[in-house]
Parts: C-alpha cells; sequence; structure tokens
C-alpha cells in the first residue's frame, strides 16, 4: 500500500518561512527567495453537473508561467475536453463552432479584465460522403487526405470595467492541430504539430490542437479519498488520455500594466451560442481544482456562469472548507481551526512580496509575478520548496499541484505541518523545451493490439483472422490482401475496399 504522507528530507517550515515573507513585504518580489507559501486549490474535468454533458466546453486546466526559453514573453496554456480517449473516432476532437474560448487577463487586481484574448474556431469537410476523419496519410496540415480540419481566429479585446475598448485581430484562419488518429494515419505527428506553431505579428506565438493532458494525478480521491484507507494513491488517472489544448505566448509588456506592477491574474472562460443566438458563459477556470473539490454541490454550475468580481459569494467556501472535516473523519487528521484566513491571502488574493498586486480585490484566479525569472531547475513543489517561479505563483506544467493544495489546505499555513500527497510526482509523458511545452498527444494506435498479444500474434495476425470469410466455396481464405495491407496508406484503404467488394460478390454469387 503506498502511503499518502511522504517520508524523506523535510522541507524548512512553510509557516516560519511565510511569516517572515509578510514582516519583508516591502520587499521587490524579484528579490525574494526564501518566500513559501503554499496553494489552497487544486484542476476541472468534468467538475460541475452541467458543464460534465458538455465536454467541448469544459475547461480542465490553465498554466501561466515566464517562458523558460524566453523570458522576455509569457506563456498561457488553457485546456478542453477532459478524458479523450485517443482511438476516439471515426468523431475525433474539435473544438466547438459555437463557442467563443476566452482567456482573461487582469493587469491592476481589481478581479476584472483588462485584456481578453478570444478564440473563435471553424471546422471544414472536404468529403462528406466517406465516415473517415482522414482518408490517407497525412504528412502536413494542407494534405488533401486531412478530411476534417479546423481554423481559428483570435482577437484582442481591451475592456474598462467591462466596457469595450478597442479590438484587434491578432489572427485569422489559422490551422489547428489535428487529433492524433494513429501511426498509418499520421506518421509524422510531430511536424503536424511544428506546422500548427504560427507567429503573431504582435511578436507573439500560438498553438491550438490535440495535447497529451499535462495534468498528473490520482483521481480516486473521490472513493472516499483514496478508497477510505489509503489504498488508491500512486496511479495518474489522467494517463493515455489526451485533451485540446491553446496555447499563447505574448511579450511580457504587452499584458502588464507596467514593470511596477508585473503581476497579473489569469482565468479562462468558454462561451456557447444558446438558443436565442446569444452568447453565454458555461465554464470558468483558473486555480486547478476549485469547482472540484472547493465548492459544494449547489454552487458548482452557478461558479461556471459568474466573473471574479463577484466571488465575495463564494467566500464561505473557502473560509470554511469541506476538504479538512473529510479528511478528518476518515483518516483522523485534525482540521485547523476556522475560519481558514490563511487560505484567504493565497487563493483570493495572492501572497503579499510574491505575486499579490497592490489594492487587490478578492476573486479566484491564477496569479502571476512575471518579474519572477524561470529556474533552470524547478521543483514540483514550486513555492513550498523554495523555489518562487512555481505555483501558486502562477503555474508551470511540471508543478504538483496536488501535493501543494493537500499539504496548504491541512494547515501548513497555521503551523500543522505535513507531507500529503497522491504520491503522483510528474507527468508520464515528457514536456518539451520550447513553445507549445505541451507533450504530443497519445496516438490512437496505442494499446495492446498494437504492440501484438502474449502469444506473438501481431496486429495483422488478428485483423486477418477477424476477417477470414465464411462460406467459401474451396474453404481457403480469400483476405490475405486485406490483412497484409494494415498500416499501408492509402494503398491499404484501397486493397480493403477492394478485399471486401470482392467477398461480397463471393458470398452473393447464385449456387
Amino acid at each position: 500500500m503506498t502511503p499518502i504522507f511522504r517520508s524523506g528530507a523535510r522541507r524548512r517550515s512553510l509557516a516560519t518561512l511565510v511569516a517572515g515573507a509578510l514582516a519583508a513585504g516591502g520587499l521587490a518580489a524579484a528579490g525574494m527567495t526564501t518566500l513559501e507559501p503554499g496553494a489552497a486549490s487544486a484542476s476541472s474535468h468534468r467538475e460541475a453537473p452541467l458543464i460534465s454533458g458538455h465536454p467541448k466546453y469544459d475547461n480542465t486546466d490553465v498554466y501561466a508561467f515566464v517562458s523558460p526559453d524566453d523570458p522576455e514573453t509569457t506563456t498561457i496554456i488553457a485546456n478542453w475536453i477532459p478524458f479523450e480517449d485517443p482511438a476516439g473516432g471515426p468523431n475525433f476532437y474539435t473544438f466547438a463552432d459555437d463557442a467563443q474560448y476566452d482567456i482573461h487577463i487582469d493587469n491592476n487586481g481589481d478581479a476584472q479584465g483588462e485584456l481578453l484574448l478570444r478564440y473563435t474556431f471553424k471546422t471544414h469537410t472536404k468529403n462528406k460522403e466517406t465516415f473517415l476523419y482522414n482518408t490517407g496519410p497525412v504528412t502536413s496540415l494542407d494534405d488533401p487526405d486531412l478530411n476534417v480540419t479546423q481554423t481559428y481566429d483570435i482577437d484582442l479585446l481591451k475592456l474598462h470595467n467591462q466596457s469595450l475598448v478597442s479590438k484587434t485581430k491578432l489572427a485569422g484562419d489559422v490551422p489547428v492541430a489535428p487529433s492524433n488518429v494513429g501511426k498509418a494515419s499520421m506518421p509524422d505527428y510531430g511536424t503536424l504539430r511544428q506546422q500548427a506553431v504560427r507567429q503573431l505579428a504582435h511578436g507573439g506565438r500560438t498553438f491550438a490542437g490535440q495535447a497529451d493532458d499535462p495534468f498528473f494525478l490520482d483521481l480516486r480521491v473521490f472513493d472516499l479519498l483514496y478508497g477510505g484507507n489509503l489504498s488508491e494513491v500512486g496511479n495518474d488517472t489522467l494517463k493515455g488520455y489526451n485533451v485540446n489544448s491553446i496555447a499563447l505566448q505574448l511579450p511580457t509588456d504587452m499584458i502588464t500594466e507596467s514593470q511596477q506592477q508585473p503581476v497579473v491574474g489569469i482565468w479562462s472562460t468558454t462561451r456557447r451560442k444558446n438558443a436565442q443566438g446569444n452568447f453565454e458563459q458555461v465554464s470558468r477556470l483558473g486555480n486547478p481544482l476549485v469547482n472540484e473539490v472547493v465548492n459544494p454541490l449547489k454552487d458548482k454550475d452557478r461558479f461556471n456562469a459568474s466573473s471574479p468580481w463577484n466571488d465575495a459569494q463564494f467566500l464561505k467556501n473557502v473560509t470554511n472548507p469541506e476538504l479538512p472535516k473529510l479528511m478528518e473523519a476518515i483518516y483522523k487528521i485534525k482540521a485547523p481551526a476556522e475560519p481558514r484566513n490563511d487560505l484567504v491571502d493565497v487563493f483570493l488574493k495572492g501572497v503579499k512580496g510574491l505575486n499579490q498586486p497592490p489594492g487587490v480585490r478578492p476573486a479566484e484566479m491564477l496569479r502571476l509575478n512575471t518579474s519572477i525569472k524561470p529556474t533552470a531547475a524547478p521543483k514540483r513543489l514550486g513555492v513550498l520548496d523554495g523555489d518562487n517561479a512555481g505555483f501558486p505563483n502562477g503555474r508551470r506544467l511540471t508543478d504538483d499541484v496536488v501535493d501543494i493544495s493537500l499539504q496548504v489546505v491541512e494547515g501548513e499555513l497555521v503551523g500543522a505541518k505535513n507531507d500529503l500527497g497522491d504520491a503522483v510526482d510528474a507527468n508520464d509523458q515528457k514536456f518539451g523545451d520550447s513553445f507549445p511545452y505541451l507533450a504530443q498527444p497519445v496516438a490512437g494506435s496505442r494499446g495492446p493490439l498494437a504492440k501484438g498479444t502474449a502469444g506473438g500474434n501481431s496486429v495483422r495476425d488478428q485483423v486477418g483472422n477477424a476477417l477470414q470469410p465464411t462460406g467459401s466455396a474451396d474453404g481457403t481464405s480469400n483476405t490475405g490482401l486485406i490483412a497484409a495491407s494494415v498500416g499501408s496508406g492509402a494503398a491499404g484503404i484501397l486493397l480493403i475496399g477492394a478485399g471486401l467488394a470482392w467477398w461480397r460478390r463471393r458470398v452473393q454469387r447464385p449456387n
């Protein structure tokens, strides 16, 4: 049984360091090296009743970090469509045509977005007379064999008190990287991924397409907090699943208010066209796992439709959280005293001296101090372990937000030292060193058939046996060409079609 508690060398007391940080609040955040606060939240996969039935509009995660290979820029990644099965054809995964996928940036701490980056998508189908997503091997995004494609536009909206000041088109008709159907259909998916990375006129870069789900955790927390006896930890339950990602890299001075105020608040939303033809917000995500484990059922759909400047209505969910009470009931870990003002400071304001903007209005969003440069050796526990470039100062792909969140919710900031975690410390796929940093999506051809069976039979043998026709006059098999064509691309598809046509004629021949 893998314990939920961690052993080994204990890091410095978080509570002691936070106390010191608060005392030194006047110091410039860029110069702080000993701040070690935590986060009070953890990602939203199927997090609310209404949105769980509409995955195309469901935000799963938001990441924001100073770009490690280009520290004058900031990278924002937002993901949608949880639990994409790589082999989920014939209708693979597309962004919705009737939605606005929005990334919001608050650069003055007033809980309102001053900048809004809006992505809108359009689906194109070359041949509607086939069920195929692709009709042959795809070697480029403009390959005629890629039957279903998507393009998107990016608009930059500048706002003041939620009133539109200006609207600028940053890009138009940008191609989306397709779902990774498999090795036969897309023999060099990396080339397709790279072709989907595009430069923006204003000095940034953009990407939209499928990716391996970068969030790593054991989601069996919902089985009475890891089985009620700690027997259900250590398994990355998102391993093998993909998401649809939007990645945007912009010059940092384009999104911040000034060099003197480098902190930005970031969240994403989805707006869907309703029956009246108007757009309404149906999903929202800032910090990970908030709407999953912080908000109760009665508030989940309302949170998804709300905006940060109205977050006072959810304050009690933070000051009187349910999770510590459950931990106490199941595992006898004493819940910290309420109200949890320690969580309010980190969760709704940002930590003073680290990523709290002056005059901040409490609101739930991911806060990033863009003046803190990336570290060459990121630590998975981020700020908890002295790495101020990590969560909850923004969120990097490698940050272990579940362990951080569990430890803080259980009282790290109020002196209750613990090493809680889910025993999943890293993603199963390696992240990239350059934009868009995401790991490539798991291919639809993955799985036991792709490697053969224990008896040594290959997928070709299995398909050949499965397509063995019956009732043949001479008792011999005539499907050798069909089996041999598997994995041969367009020629294989033609041979399969010819073989099946021959078989139909054969079995229908009158005696």
